[in-house]
């Protein structure tokens, strides 16, 4: 409720005039004085009621007069009156209704009850209401006042002690609190004038207002007593204490530092009057030092506890606000505090000490000025240092039992002091095992000093204890382990305080983002520009401080047995870790990093990369004033709960190592560092991870997919043991490894740098640990590499080289199996991911990075190690399955790695490989670059070459096949694409001034793919497999004929002479060298037919196979061929290659060869019908193919752009065009060398009689023969009788050669029958074409004939006497039907059976020469002698030669010949050009009638009269076609004939004969028809010469003389005789003379009777008498002769006519 409303007042009104009336009533007695002043009082605020208005303000001009009864009142000095009296002034003051002057009055009032000692409580209650209602009291009145509070605190009783206390304390305040609102007040006006600095006068506060002036004089008093001097201002003081005056000042300066610091002369009292006086209090806290025994002469004064208690609270407050202005005076002041925690001051002391300091280090802004305004000048001490130091120092003091007076414990380096085994001896809990239920007590255990931890603070406030103790008198008795804890606080706050400010201030100025290298450095130079010392103070801060926060923060952690205090202490390092990062202080951070580090690690745990680190901090121990701090490093003492026991990881292999739970907790911040504070670990990334990897190893983490690491046994051994804490842990540990690695794509990139930089190192250290043993490798830098790849694919193109380089270099290539499994592993899922990861921009529009990402998957396969080569292969796999479609550019390299197989990696591998390449083929051939087309035809061909798995190699020929398929499909694509591509390259290529370099440059792109596809097969072609030789063989002529279209015309030549023709140089090549060992069947179970058996062989299979292709081509492309420029020479070089292989001492190879030849003269070779009766009646003549025209015959082809026209053109087959197109008499001509040459050289004879001379087959011979007739129909017209007879050499030849004896079974016709082999049947029908040639040809063509006529009559020959093949011992297949031959008998070669090819022969010259009989060349060539010798060759053999047949036919033949010949040789009787024929003709008819050779036994009677018909043939045609042309016919010749007929008509008994068959044998017939002709020869007119005549005469003379003789004899023997019959030869010779006498008579009649002369006449005649004797004779036979003998002579029974007739007698 307010004082001032109308309520209040009339309140108050009430109640004074209340107390006024009571004051009368108990003065009224007593005191009547008092009553009036009362009564009048009451009228005195009635009038003023009255009044009405300002009442409050009439009250308070009349205050004087109103309070004067109660001051009168308490004048009584009765207690009851003054408590009244009190009370009611109390009332006025509480409503503000007391002047100055009533102030003033009321103060004396209270001064005197003071002096008299009464109602002190009531006192000082009213003097706290006058003071803090109003601010009427000033000045002396004041001073007053708080005097009587001061001298009140100094009575006996201790309830007014105290309460005096509290309000001095108050009235101190309100006085500054005055002065405040003074100032408030004053603010707007013109400010206050300043003070004049540097006087010592107190008069200085002359120019402060009145409340300031108060508050000035009252300060100054107070230091006045504090300091024991009199006071100025307060009068009356009797005595003061110290402590008190302690705390008032402290009170003062910690609430009102506004005051001091606003006013000057106010900061100049701080400076002049408390510094010094602080300073000077305490001395004796400073000399004084325990246990010291001086033996100085002033013995010093113990230091005093309250008064250093308050002292140090004065300090902490003068620090805190002033420090600004007592730069100077806080330097002593902190050196001071730091002395004060030496080891030889009081522990109540050093816990003061402490306690102070910890207020401090809640200040960071406080230390940073520290820092500012000593550490960073230049002679200044460095106090911030010094502080941290010196709780450092402080921290390990408590750890080491003082020894007496023997300092020097504190430097004894760590390792020195003989470490004792765990705590044993006491009780502390750190030995008593954790077994116990109980939670031990938080403590620091440290070479048995063991040192409890005590909550002292809640963090970040410094509640302190012992400065609180302000009614201590004694010092108190420190707990141990209380200065342990509070310096522990104070160096988390330090930590926490600073690291918060900084980071703080930091935040402020870096951008949030990650930062981009560049700005950072740009923000940093703005800000250094703008706070040139910001950072700079920074650093300062932080170079100060970390070696003594180290030091002691080791050894607390190393001390620690409690896990919160672990956590706190791991957390301060963490934060001073990150923060010298992120202020780049390397040596600082790798500091408190390596600290961590080791404390992660087992104790003595030897690793390099922190003993090498930590080396540079351990060897110093940093001196402070005097003070050592030692950095100690980890005892080995172990007061830890064991939680996994572990294998180390170094080279040799060494014991257990164990971990405690504080190793686990410190290896979780280690983690949690690199988690959120990667991007300022740079360097030390390398410590960090390196220690991780030890702890990752010793609990046996083995990296999982991707890189995680999953909790695994070790492998070596039940080394590791981990407890179920452990177990459970690890996974969370394993995951938070795994995060930490994620988190990696929030650094930026120096610090990813870093990182993995990091790991490449600690990567080739576990390579080099993995080298020489097999041990397990580690593999955790491997696996997080491959992590943090991963985790930043968003930016991979930035760390993917020094990546992948060190995988690929290092990793990849470790002879380590399990190391290099998981390079491998790596780096495929790191382009795996990479190429699934969706980049931005797509991996489409960026192919460097596409290519960047592929091209490790490239390097791999520079790795010899299969493994390796294996994951690359699956991870191609994996890509072409996943990326197939979308690897654009990429696929050269991928095409590359699958291509990249060697002979030496095995199956497996060049399986895989292969897979790949068949999807490839299969399913991306239509979306990959057409330029990469070429790649995918190269690394099939080296499919087909390797030689590890044959299937493989046949399989990828097949891919060939469909790759070429593919390219037909899509030509026209593919043309335009690569058309595009060639016109880009072309430029490129001009612009740098070099050619463009492509194989089978110039011709068009697409074309070139075409002949990569061809030359990749024509190098399989070659392979040393047969199976891939003769597959890609098949499939390289297939592809060609079927889609040789596409190609460019002039793209021809190429394929002509690099690919065909340097297919077959390479096969005639291999052929000719392959090995002729014979192969043992391959593999134990692959049987090799006979056939294959050699390498020789096998490559025979390929030289037929290579050259029909190459033939077939020619020959459906032609046409387009013939256009080329180079036909000729490519022709002659073909033909070369077809006479090579015709050559080749192979049967396969040279029969394909003239296949081949057949085929590109476009001969089909003739179909031998068996079924015909004879099966050259009809000489086939090869039938040119006949042409499929699709654009008429007359049309030439001209070449087209458009694939579609193409193909429509020749819809499916080559047109090859009509034959006169084709006509090129030079490509004949050298056809026809090329089988001259063929044919001289395999029909020539062995020189030598070797059993292994080479004779070619029988198909090969027929079929080169076979080519003739239709080479010859093309070069008819050129051909010369020079190139006849080299034909007839061939020819001659080829019959000649013999046949093999296993071979002739098949060969020879069945011996039954005669039959002409196709060989033979062959060179007739050669021969038969050359007659019909040149019988329609021109004149000039018939010279020719002769030589026909000799080539026959030479095979005529062959019936009688076979040929002989060079020196060749041959067994002959005789006349079949009386040697059968012995097949196997010892002879190697058979000779045919040439008889029926003679035979034949023969049929062909009778033939041909009724044809030819009258041609000049016939005639001049004396054709006719040459048959006729010929045939005397059989005749004269007759029943000798080796077939009947021969001789029978020579006969008809012959008959035949001379029946067309002899008129011919009549004709030309005059020319002489037949004279040599007469006498071969007679010896030949002399030879055969009287032969030698004897009938065969076996021979029957009717044989015998058919062979007797034969000759009476012969002398039938003597008596038709010779004698009656006697006149035109030589002589001789005629006298041979007639001597001849004569031998044949006297009959010649032969006596071998039987009875039975005398009269067969004797030729009865024979002799008939000879007589009959000599005899009509002898009768004839045309009888020229006499000498013909004569032998005629002379023939007849004889024959009559003998039948008279025979008749004679007859008769004598028949009557002596008498019954017995005659031999019966006897009676058939008399039968015989008896028919020669009636064939007579019959010749006599018919003769003109001129004809014959007298003697024979005579002769006649007389033997009519001896036929006459002869009727007595027994025999039938001879009487039925006689009767046929006698019955002619009736014709002469006629009278005689005159003697003479035309003169003659």
């Amino acid at each position: 409720m307010s004082t001032s409303t109308p309520e209040a007042v009339k309140k108050l009104v009430d109640n004074m005039q209340t107390d006024l009336r009571s004051l009368s009533m108990e003065c009224k007695k007593k005191f009547p004085p008092v009553k009036e002043a009362a009564e009048s009082g009451i009228v005195k605020i009635k009038t003023i009621a009255a009044g009405n208005t300002g009442i409050l303000a009439a009250l308070k001009e009349n205050s004087s007069e109103v309070v004067q009864p109660f001051l009168m009142g308490c004048g009584t000095k009765e207690p009851k009156i003054t408590q009244l009296c009190l009370a009611a002034i109390q009332r006025l003051m509480t409503h503000e209704v007391v002047s100055e002057a009533a102030a003033g009055n009321i103060i004396n009032m209270l001064w005197q009850l003071m002096e008299n000692g009464l109602e002190e409580l009531k006192l000082l209650q009213t003097v706290l209401v006058l003071l803090t209602t109003n601010t009427v009291a000033h000045d002396e009145a004041l001073s007053k006042a708080i005097v009587v509070c001061f001298r009140l605190h100094f009575t006996k009783d201790n309830i007014t002690n105290n309460t005096a206390a509290a309000t001095v304390r108050q009235v101190v305040t309100v006085v500054f609190e005055r002065m405040v609102a003074e100032d408030e007040r004053h603010k707007g006006s013109i400010e206050q004038p300043p003070a004049v600095q540097g006087s010592s006068n107190r008069r200085s506060s002359s120019t402060l207002r009145p409340c300031a002036k108060d508050a000035y004089m009252l300060f100054q008093d107070l230091c006045q007593l504090v300091n024991a001097d009199a006071p100025y201002w307060l009068a009356g003081m009797t005595e003061m204490t110290r402590t008190f005056g302690l705390e008032l000042l402290e009170s003062v300066l910690n609430d009102f530092p506004q005051v001091f610091l606003q006013h000057q002369e106010f900061s100049f009292l701080l400076k002049e009057r408390v510094c010094p006086l602080v300073i000077k209090l305490f001395s004796p806290n400073i000399k004084f030092r325990q246990g010291n025994a001086t033996s100085s002469p002033a013995p010093v004064e113990k230091p005093y506890f309250p008064i250093c208690m308050r002292l140090l609270r004065v300090v902490s407050v003068l620090i805190k606000h002033f420090y600004s202005l007592l730069v100077t005076e806080c330097e002593i002041f902190l050196s001071l505090l730091v002395k004060f925690l030496d080891g030889d001051k009081p522990q109540w002391l050093r816990a003061v000490a402490v306690e102070s300091i910890h207020r401090l280090c809640v200040q960071p802004h406080l230390l940073r000025s520290f820092c500012q305004s000593y550490d960073m000048k230049q002679h200044s001490t460095k106090v911030f240092r010094d502080i941290v130091n010196a709780l450092g120092s402080f921290i390990q003091s408590l750890f080491i039992v003082p020894s007496v007076g023997n300092p020097a414990i504190v430097n004894t380096p760590a390792g020195a002091a003989g470490t004792g085994g765990p705590a044993t001896a006491q009780s502390g809990p750190g030995a008593a095992g954790v077994s116990g239920g109980v939670t031990p007590q938080a403590a620091f255990e440290y070479r048995g000093t063991w040192i409890p931890i005590m909550t002292v603070t809640v963090q970040g406030s410094a509640k302190a204890t012992y400065l609180e103790m302000l009614d201590k008198v004694e010092p108190p008795s420190i707990p141990e382990g209380y200065a342990m804890s509070v310096a522990f606080s104070c160096l988390l706050d330090l930590v926490r305080g600073i690291t918060s400010m900084l980071e703080k201030e930091l935040g402020q100025s870096a951008p949030q983002t990650r930062p981009d290298p560049a700005m950072v450095q740009k923000q940093t130079s703005e800000q250094s520009d703008k706070e040139p010392d910001t950072r700079a103070i920074w650093v300062e801060m932080v170079n100060a401080c970390w070696c003594g926060l180290l030091a002691a923060l080791s050894l607390l952690l190393d001390a620690s047995t409690d896990e919160t205090a672990t956590e706190n202490i791991l957390k301060a390092e963490l934060t001073m870790a990150s923060l010298c990062g992120r202020l780049s202080l390397v040596t600082p951070r790798d500091a408190f990093i390596t600290a961590i580090c080791k404390a992660s690690l087992p104790p003595h745990y030897a690793l390099t990369v922190l003993s090498s680190s930590a080396s540079t901090l351990t060897n110093k121990s940093y001196s402070i004033q005097g003070q050592n701090v030692q950095i100690i490093s980890p005892s080995s003492e172990s007061h830890q709960q064991v939680v996994a026991v572990g294998q180390p990881l170094t080279v040799q292999p060494q014991g257990t190592v164990v971990l405690t739970a504080k190793n686990i907790q410190c290896m979780r911040t280690l983690l949690n560092l690199a988690h959120c504070h990667g991007d300022v670990l740079g360097t030390s990334w390398q410590l960090v991870l390196a220690t991780l990897q030890h702890l990752v190893w010793i609990l046996g983490l083995k990296p999982g997919s991707g890189g995680a690491l999953k909790p695994g046994r070790a492998v070596e051994g039940p080394s590791t043991v981990l407890t179920t804490a452990v177990m459970t842990d690890l996974p969370v540990i394993a995951n938070i490894l795994s995060r930490l690695f994620e988190s990696s794509q929030h650094l930026d990139d120096v610090s990813l740098h870093h990182l993995i930089n990091a790991l490449c190192s600690l990567s080739m250290e576990a390579m080099d640990m993995a080298y020489g043993n097999n041990k397990e490798p580690s593999l955790f830098a491997v696996a997080k590499l491959l992590e943090t790849g991963l985790v930043n694919m968003d930016r991979i193109e930035i760390l993917w080289r020094p990546l992948t380089g060190h995988l690929l270099e290092k990793v990849c290539q470790h002879p380590n199996s399990r190391m290099r499994e998981w390079g491998a592993e790596a780096v495929t899922a790191l382009i795996k991911s990479g190429l699934v990861y969706k980049h931005d921009p797509a991996l489409s529009q960026n192919q460097r990075l596409q290519l960047l990402l592929l091209n490790p998957l490239k390097e791999l396969s520079n790795i010899v190690h299969a493994d390796i080569r294996q994951k690359q292969l699956e991870c191609v796999l994996q890509i072409l399955q996943s990326q197939g479609d979308s690897l654009g550019p990429g696929w050269p390299l991928v095409l590359g790695v699958i291509g990249a197989i060697r002979n030496d990696q095995g199956e497996s591998l060049i399986r895989t490989a292969f897979q790949c390449l068949q999807l490839v083929v299969t399913d991306f051939l239509p979306t990959m670059p057409c330029t990469c087309l070429q790649i995918v035809v190269d690394v099939a061909g080296s499919f087909g070459l390797q030689n590890q798995e044959l299937n493989i190699s046949l399989t990828s020929i097949g891919l060939l096949w469909n790759i070429s398929d593919h390219f037909f499909q899509r030509g026209e694509t593919i043309e335009k694409e690569l058309d595009k591509e060639e016109a880009i390259l072309e430029k490129q290529a001009k612009d740098k001034g070099v050619p463009l370099n492509r194989p089978f440059h110039p011709a068009p792109p697409f074309d070139c793919l075409w002949l990569c596809l061809y030359a990749t097969l024509g190098k399989l072609c070659v392979d040393p497999r047969p199976a891939v030789r003769k597959s890609a063989g098949q499939t390289l002529f297939s592809t060609i004929s079927a889609h040789g279209t596409l190609l460019q015309q002039a793209t021809w030549q190429t394929v002509v002479w690099k690919v065909l023709f340097h297919l077959l140089d390479s096969v005639r090549k291999s052929s000719t060298t392959a090995d002729k060992e014979k192969i043992e069947s391959g593999g134990g179970n692959i049987l090799i037919h006979h056939s294959r058996d050699t390498a020789e062989k096998q490559w025979a299979e390929t030289w037929v196979l290579t050259l029909a292709g190459v033939a077939r081509i020619f020959n459906t492309r032609r046409y387009l061929l013939q256009s080329l420029g180079d036909f000729f020479k490519a022709w002659e070089v073909l033909l070369d290659h077809i006479q090579s292989a015709a050559l080749s001492k192979n049967n396969e190879v040279s029969l394909a060869a003239l296949k081949s030849f057949q085929e590109i003269l476009q001969i089909v070779t003739p179909v031998k019908d068996s079924e015909k009766p004879d099966a050259l009646s009809a000489v086939n003549l090869p039938i040119l193919i006949d042409p499929v025209t699709a654009s008429g015959p007359g049309r030439p082809l001209e070449r087209t752009d458009s694939l579609g026209e193409r193909l429509s053109r020749y819809n499916g087959a080559e047109q090859i065009p009509p034959p006169d197109e084709i006509e090129d008499s030079a490509l004949w001509w050298s056809a026809w060398n090329a089988w001259y040459r063929i044919g001289t050289d395999s029909t020539k004879p062995p020189t030598s009689s070797e059993k292994l001379a080479f004779i070619p087959s029988q198909p090969f011979l027929t079929a080169l023969i076979q080519i003739f007739p239709a080479l010859y129909q093309h070069i008819k017209t050129g051909f010369s009788m020079d190139d006849l007879k080299k034909l007839g050499v061939i020819l001659h030849g080829a019959v000649s050669v013999p046949i093999s004896s296993d071979a002739s079974p098949f060969i020879l016709p069945s011996y039954t029958e005669a039959v002409l082999t196709s060989l033979q049947e062959a060179v007739l029908t050669s021969l038969d074409v050359l007659q019909k040639a040149i019988c329609v040809g021109p004149e000039n063509m018939q010279v020719m004939y002769p030589a026909i006529f000799h080539q026959l009559l030479l095979f005529v020959e062959f019936s009688c006497k076979p040929p002989q093949y060079g020196k060749l011992e041959t067994k002959h297949v005789a006349n079949a039907k009386y040697n059968q031959i012995q097949l196997f008998a010892p002879a190697e070669w058979v000779a045919l059976n040439y008889v029926p090819f003679a035979e034949k022969s023969l049929e062909v010259v009778a033939d041909l020469y009724q044809k030819t009989a009258c041609h000049k060349a016939v005639v001049s060539e004396k054709v006719l002698k040459k048959i006729i010798k010929t045939l005397r060759i059989p005749l004269s053999l007759k029943y000798a030669c080796p077939s009947e047949s021969t001789w029978k036919l020579a006969v008809s033949s012959l008959l035949k010949v001379l029946s067309i010949g002899l008129p011919v040789a009549r004709q030309h009787a005059s020319s002489g050009k037949f004279d040599t024929m007469w006498p071969e003709l007679a010896s030949a008819f002399e030879d055969f009638l009287f032969t030698k050779s004897t009938p065969p036994d076996n021979l029957s009677i009717q044989e015998f009269q058919k062979n007797e018909g034969v000759d009476v043939e012969v002398v039938q045609l003597i008596s038709t076609e010779i004698l009656p042309f006697a006149n035109f016919i030589p002589k001789e010749f005629v006298g041979q004939i007639m001597a001849m007929l004569n031998k044949g008509s006297i009959h010649s008994q032969s006596s071998s004969f039987t009875e039975a068959e005398i009269d067969i044998r004797m030729r009865e017939e024979f002799s008939k028809v000879c007589f009959e002709t000599l005899l009509q020869f002898s009768f004839s007119n045309k009888v020229t010469t006499p000498q013909e005549g004569y032998i005629s005469r002379m023939a007849l003379s004889v024959l009559l003389k003998r039948s008279q003789d025979v008749l004679h004899r007859y008769v004598e023997d028949e009557r002596l005789s008498g019954r017995c019959p005659l031999p019966r030869q006897q009676v058939t010779e008399i039968i015989f003379v008896l028919k020669a006498i009636s064939t007579l008579m019959d010749s006599l009649k018919k003769t003109q009777p001129e004809n014959v002369d007298a003697n024979t006449w005579a002769q006649v005649i007389a033997l009519y008498p001896t036929l006459v004797e002869c009727i007595t004779c027994s025999s039938s036979e001879v009487s039925s002769a006689l009767k046929e003998a006698l019955g002619p002579f009736k014709d002469f029974m006629q009278p005689p006519v005159t003697k003479v007739q035309n003169g003659e007698s």
